[in-house]
């Protein structure tokens, strides 16, 4: 339906305005005038030129999904009609791509389609897991639990996925800012002094003539050098994208000292919160284990999660494909276990999420404390060296002078 910016004053006789999706403009004065508006001017809204090329439109946030899985059970839970909570939420939506899908699902819904059926038409928005979730509370008849719990875990997921994104931003940036210093110092600041070395007329240090050559390097080969590591990110991120790359490259960030450690308990907290939300909402463990393996980020535990699922086929337990991955904690398989003997598989997950929760709280916390000492280091060694290079054959013309 079309869409139409209106103008009129209410009760109050104070002027206010909107939009409103109606079949035409006489709709549209017929509900303004039941709201107590007199409308003054109706006008279809004017197209947006940029609203159909994809990439210029704002993508939908985790937030935003968050905010909707709770406005969306608040008003079910009040018995709101399904339909009606669409048509209401895409109203009250900020960002324009979100308001469109959740104009598309409810349209979806109104033509005959189920909740979960009409979400499964927007991928890039909503994922296998979100949907399995909700198909699970439609045929249970909880859907607002299920979106209760949704966001919850949406929230957990998002607060684990910061903490370790910011705990890899600080030494990326201090490198790289390390490293644009270095460059300006090798390209700008060197020839000067270079310059002054050779009115001299002296023979120069070791150390400061490595410096002068280094500099002539990289003012000769820049280009060579930028391109280079163009190169090698757009080789690793091509490598990364095919099966046998993306194993190698993962293999090897879990055998990492310290950053390996924290990968693991990542992969484990995310592993346990998403089966534990998942077999609590309903959804059977087979489907489960498949959606977190196709969600898990590492082929290797994607892996390990796959021969779980093909173990419990075979009428094996959970717990012992997991040991022989080796890349679950004893201690985590052997809860796990305890959970499947005793009937409490779902709360024995949700325990073993919190736990590691807490364990890659800390583990962040120590690889910031370890990594600031590192990066001064570095950074003390790299530049002050560059300077105390260059006062070298200073230092040695004054010596020379006493």
């Amino acid at each position: 339906m079309p869409v139409y910016v209106w103008k009129g004053k209410n009760r109050k006789n104070r002027t206010i305005k909107g939009e409103m999706e109606a079949v035409n403009e006489d709709a549209v004065r017929s509900r303004l005038l039941k709201q107590r508006i007199t409308p003054k001017s109706v006008k279809p809204k004017p197209k947006d030129l940029l609203e159909n090329i994809e990439f210029l439109q704002p993508k939908v946030e985790t937030k935003d999904i968050i905010v909707f899985c709770r406005q969306f059970s608040t008003m079910i839970d009040a018995g709101v009609p399904v339909v009606q909570c669409l048509e209401i939420l895409s109203s009250q939506q900020d960002n324009p791509t979100f308001k469109k899908v959740l104009k598309n699902i409810k349209d979806s819904v109104e033509g005959g389609d189920t909740l979960a059926n009409a979400l499964k038409k927007h991928p890039k928005v909503f994922d296998s897991l979100f949907i399995n979730m909700v198909a699970a509370g439609e045929a249970g008849g909880i859907l607002d639990e299920i979106l209760r719990r949704v966001s919850a875990y949406m929230e957990k997921a998002a607060k684990l996925k910061a903490q370790v994104k910011g705990a890899m931003t600080y030494p990326i940036v201090t490198i790289i800012i390390a490293l644009i210093v270095v460059a300006v110092i090798l390209v700008f600041v060197i020839p000067v002094f270079q310059k002054m070395f050779a009115e001299m007329g002296q023979s120069l240090p070791a150390p400061t003539q490595i410096v002068i050559d280094m500099s002539e390097f990289v003012k000769g080969n820049i280009w060579y050098i930028l391109g280079g590591i163009a190169a090698f990110v757009f080789i690793i991120k091509r490598v990364y994208k095919t099966q046998k790359g993306k194993y190698i490259i993962d293999d090897f960030l879990l055998k990492l000292p310290v950053v390996g450690i924290l990968i693991k308990k990542v992969a484990v907290a995310n592993f346990t919160r998403t089966m534990g939300t998942m077999l609590a909402s309903g959804v059977s463990i087979l489907e489960a284990l498949d959606i977190v393996a196709k969600t898990s980020g590492n082929a290797i535990v994607e892996e390990a999660v796959l021969d779980v699922k093909d173990a419990i086929s075979e009428g094996r337990t959970m717990a012992e494909p997991l040991v022989e991955s080796g890349v679950f904690p004893t201690m985590v398989c052997s809860m796990i276990s305890v959970g499947e003997q005793t009937g409490a598989l779902e709360s024995m997950l949700t325990k073993i999420a919190d736990f590691y929760e807490e364990e890659v709280d800390q583990a962040v916390d120590n690889l910031t404390s370890l990594i600031e000492p590192f990066m001064l280091v570095f950074l003390g060694v790299v530049v002050g060296g560059l300077v105390v290079s260059m006062y070298l054959p200073v230092f040695q013309m004054a010596g020379g002078i006493s």
